[in-house]
């Protein structure tokens, strides 16, 4: 982790109180946020999906690839300070050691949440409605995203 930070070194830092949002789901933004400390929640749709206190942890990369409004809101739990990258796409084109950690980040957010759909799967075995369970692993195992951007 500490190669991480070190690669982010001389970025401004944003510090928020308890209870700031540093990205509002729906809003357009373009910054990518790396948590140096603190704690913050993960909220999509007004429902925590993750608590996280990991310096290095980073925020707003569904936005800075996948283009659109941020997909969740960031709020912090307790006072906490990120270095801000104000022109993502640049760092990461730039820097194959920080794409790589976010590759890693959304690989192993993807990995949790096919083992938790396996598992729901496994739960609802010989239920009608396990057909819907069924096409979300389908569609996460063989979808492949649409090229934007260079």
């Amino acid at each position: 982790m500490s190669a991480f930070l070190k690669l982010i070194a001389g970025h401004k830092i944003e510090n928020f109180d308890a209870g700031g949002i540093v990205i509002e789901q729906g809003t357009i933004g373009g910054r990518l946020y790396v948590l140096i400390q603190g704690e913050i929640e993960v909220l999509r749709d007004k429902v925590r999906v993750a608590k996280i206190s990991e310096p290095g942890a980073i925020f707003g990369e569904m936005r800075v690839l996948l283009g659109g409004p941020h997909h969740a809101t960031v709020r912090t739990l307790k006072p906490s300070s990120f270095a801000i990258i104000e022109n993502p796409q640049q760092f990461l084109a730039s820097s194959p050691e920080a794409s790589l950690r976010v590759a890693r980040m959304l690989a192993a957010r993807l990995d949790t949440l096919n083992q938790y759909l396996v598992d729901v799967k496994r739960q609802y075995e010989g239920h009608e409605h396990l057909g819907m369970v069924h096409e979300v692993l389908n569609t996460l195992i063989h979808h492949q995203p649409r090229q934007s951007g260079p």
